[in-house]
């Protein structure tokens, strides 16, 4: 997600008179965080691009779905609205709520690294007023953080992950009646996900990675989109910057020695690349970790 216009639910309560934004913030990898206050309010949200995940920060006792009148929300109550998902919102009194927004992307990357399915075998479980101690506990660490600040703000990051992680741990299951047709076979894309990770510092080319398949490049392809969501060089520049971050947390190693480690031509090639993904440097990553 590369603009706040193009996050519907962000949009929705951003055109309300009565909904405040606190502070939003890009915090890469596809997601985005907002906190809002909202009052004596109502929201309609109609089949959004993006997952959205919620976490009652303050009030909330008189909200409501319209089609679930009975059902209030309370502080600390988890919502999750997946993309595509319909929902009818009436807010009485007060609210203080966080949203993180989910590119389609990134939940696709998150269930093949976490769960080893393909993303379209999967939904993700439209769930409210969930009690997630866990979540809600990950969700005030979030607001408690100055996102505008370079070296905080790549905390949120990590915490962000592991919300999302979670999520997807607990309340992802299998889509009803499904037939696949036209991805990978499990065997394959195990293969091929073990093969990326061996050679990351590699650099590999399409033709290679469809011979591990014993595919043309042009079947390939759509066929590694059919099973992963997204397309063989966004899988594996994200795999890249993924090795990176663990290796500017975990080791000393110089930025031009990551670079080589994790498939990057140059150490400029490397550093901007991460800052497109991270919304700051290498630098700046490593420096906040150490803090």
């Amino acid at each position: 997600m590369s603009s706040l216009d193009t996050i519907q639910v962000f949009q929705s309560l951003n055109s309300s008179p009565h909904a405040r934004l606190e502070q939003s913030a890009f915090l890469g990898d596809g997601v985005v965080a907002a906190l809002w206050n909202n009052r004596h309010d109502s929201q309609d949200y109609h089949a959004p691009s993006h997952h959205t995940l919620s976490c009652y920060i303050a009030g909330g006792t008189g909200t409501f779905r319209r089609d679930q009148p009975d059902k209030k929300g309370s502080p600390d109550k988890i919502c999750t609205l997946p993309a595509g998902h319909q929902s009818s919102w009436v807010v009485n009194g007060e609210i203080r709520l966080a949203h993180l927004y989910i590119s389609p992307e990134q939940f696709s990357l998150n269930c093949v690294t976490l769960l080893d399915r393909e993303p379209r075998e999967l939904a993700l479980q439209e769930k409210t007023f969930l009690a997630d101690p866990q979540q809600a506990e990950r969700f005030h660490r979030l607001i408690g953080m100055n996102w505008k600040e370079p070296g905080e703000r790549l905390l949120t990051s990590s915490l962000a992950h592991e919300l999302l992680d979670h999520m997807i741990l607990s309340q992802v299951g299998l889509r009803e009646g499904l037939r696949l047709k036209g991805g990978l076979a499990p065997h394959l894309r195990r293969q091929l996900v073990e093969f990326i990770e061996l050679n990351l510092a590699e650099p590999l080319s399409l033709g290679q990675l469809a011979g591990t398949c014993s595919l043309s490049e042009y079947h390939f392809a759509r066929m590694f989109r059919e099973s992963f969501g997204l397309p063989p060089h966004q899988y594996l520049l994200a795999r890249r910057i993924s090795r990176a971050r663990d290796l500017l947390r975990s080791t000393r190693m110089a930025f031009g020695e990551i670079a080589v480690e994790c498939g990057f031509a140059s150490a400029s090639h490397f550093s901007n690349r991460f800052k497109q993904a991270m919304g700051a440097t290498a630098g700046e990553y490593r420096m906040a970790f150490q803090s």
